[in-house]
């Protein structure tokens, strides 16, 4: 059959077979089923049938992608993980502790009920977390051949880590009958979008000659006041203006504070007036030490810098600023403000030049190549082996630490998120193809002996931390269901269920929450995984 051996020839070229895995795992990955789709996995699911028919891609592409997930990975969560173990942050830190502890000792129960190899336990905790930097650090532990077993795990148990939590935070507010919108504002306004902007012309008299900064409106949480109307155009919000009938404001807020505040000074109009975005607006990122872990109700920025801070962006979501809203390193923020003023912020935030749009590709060479070092050096505790963070575990922490502090010396730790989530998806898709090849030539043989013992344990990894997150949040941590909702998706290392809860509400509580438990639980997966599959 000529077809076939045309075939076979072209698929046998490993670097061929390498791209065609990516592409066709990633469109396979993006097919929605109900809101959910397998994203990067669909390559590990599409690599593993490869690997069962004997094909092969590079042996070096699965290494250099863990190197580049590892370390974009490292940098995208240090702003948040150093972060979370003060103030508020510690709620949710416990919670992330919690749930990895749960779903370590449920891995090691059910490997011991059904009589589960660890390097298939191992898999079956990294799947059942949706945690693929748990399944990199845990393949460095296995010789070849576990790491096919490591890999069947992950596979087996991904589905269900995907579609259980996205399940839990749909139904869970059904069965306590509570109403996400309520937190956030109406169902039907705006709903996929967080902040809108409206145009309000002053018409309560008792506003008449008060200050707009000292006149309640910041009372409304996460809705600001960003410029007014001066003459046929709007200008900067300065401290030292005040209140007019017929003047007209520029608001910025969630839509329910917006609404409030519409209310409260006037009506909302039409949008006529001249403003000078370009000049007066600036998207700024935050590095410094002096702002970042305080409220804008401490910097205050309109009084002492002359500045509106009217949103921020954290992780993938960008929410209204208010003045409760506390600053973290990462934080990109949008700032309105004159420009001599704005050049003056963006001095104190510590943003710099072209950082937000251009990679420093001398600061991601140096980044890796110490990852490398870092992963290489043995260290040990007092009577136990010498062991090594390995090429996950090494660049994950220099990752860390320079997205912890933005620059080590002339290391710049900042990638543009863009580049950063390109790089990191790219390098995840590459490692899945590698793994998902030698997964496959053993897939067969391992479903057909332990049959379905796999599928029970991967549900039970999957509930039983989800059912006492919730009781450990509400009973003990004292959270609300929102902050509950949002950091059990943080701990379960769950986007597209966190991506659930912010379509049915409007409150950035969730997104919050979220960042602050992933950053804990993606450590401690990685830690926890490489010790179930190292166990004798």
């Amino acid at each position: 059959m000529p077809e076939a051996g045309f075939i076979d020839q072209t698929l046998g070229n490993p670097y061929l077979l390498l791209f065609l895995l990516l592409g066709a795992g990633m469109a396979l990955g993006k097919i929605t089923v109900k809101g959910i789709n397998l994203g990067t996995s669909g390559v590990l699911f599409l690599a593993l049938a490869a690997g069962h028919f004997g094909y092969k891609v590079p042996d070096s592409s699965g290494t250099i992608g863990l190197l580049l997930f590892a370390y974009c990975v490292g940098v995208g969560a240090g702003n948040r993980f150093f972060s979370s173990l003060k103030k508020e942050g510690l709620s949710l830190l416990k919670l992330s502790v919690v749930v990895v502890v749960i779903g370590t000792l449920t891995t090691y129960l059910v490997a011991w009920m059904f009589s589960i190899p660890f390097d298939l336990a191992g898999g079956l905790f990294a799947g059942a977390m949706t945690s693929t930097p748990a399944l990199a650090a845990a393949t460095e532990a296995l010789s070849v051949s576990e790491q096919s077993n490591l890999v069947v795990g992950y596979g087996i148990a991904y589905p269900f880590g995907v579609i259980a939590v996205v399940l839990f935070v749909q139904l869970l507010p059904r069965i306590l009958k509570v109403d996400l919108s309520a937190f956030g504002g109406s169902d039907n306004e705006q709903k996929d979008d967080m902040v809108r902007n409206a145009l309000v012309e002053v018409k309560n008299p008792n506003l008449v000659g008060k200050r707009i900064a000292e006149s309640g409106l910041d009372a409304f949480e996460s809705c600001t006041v960003s410029r007014v109307q001066k003459g046929s155009q709007l200008v900067p919000h300065q401290y030292e203006d005040h209140f007019e009938l017929g003047q007209k404001l520029y608001l910025v807020g969630r839509n329910r504070e917006l609404r409030i505040a519409i209310d409260y000074v006037g009506e909302e109009c039409e949008d006529s007036l001249l403003r000078d975005a370009e000049r007066e607006r600036r998207l700024l990122l935050v590095t410094s030490k002096e702002v970042t872990g305080h409220t804008l109700k401490e910097i205050n920025p309109l009084r002492e810098h002359g500045v509106i801070v009217t949103r921020v962006r954290r992780l993938d979501y960008e929410f209204a600023a208010g003045g409760n809203t506390q600053i973290e390193n990462g934080d990109q923020i949008t700032v309105v403000g004159p420009p001599d003023r704005l050049q003056q912020f963006s001095e104190l935030v510590g943003h710099r030049p072209n950082t937000i749009g251009e990679t420093d590709i001398i600061s991601l060479s140096i980044g890796l190549a110490l990852g490398i070092l870092l992963g290489m050096v043995p260290f040990a505790l007092p009577g136990s082996s010498a062991i090594t963070l390995g090429l996950a575990g090494g660049p994950l922490m220099v990752g860390l630490i320079l997205g912890h502090f933005g620059k080590v010396g002339k290391i710049t730790g900042f990638i543009p998120r863009p580049t950063r989530l390109l790089l990191q998806e790219f390098g995840l898709a590459l490692f899945l193809a590698s793994a998902g090849i030698k997964g496959g030539a053993n897939i067969v043989e391992t479903l057909m002996t332990q049959g379905w013992t796999l599928l029970a344990a991967g549900v039970l990894i999957v509930v039983l931390p989800l059912i006492l997150a919730y009781i450990l949040c509400r009973k003990f941590l004292k959270l609300n269901l929102l902050q509950t909702l949002g950091g059990t998706c943080g701990a379960m290392t769950s986007t597209p269920a966190l991506g659930v809860i912010s379509s049915k509400t409007e409150s950035p509580v969730p997104v919050i929450s979220y960042a602050t438990a992933y950053p804990a639980a993606l450590i401690l997966m990685t830690i926890f995984a490489k010790m179930i599959v190292s166990t004798p």
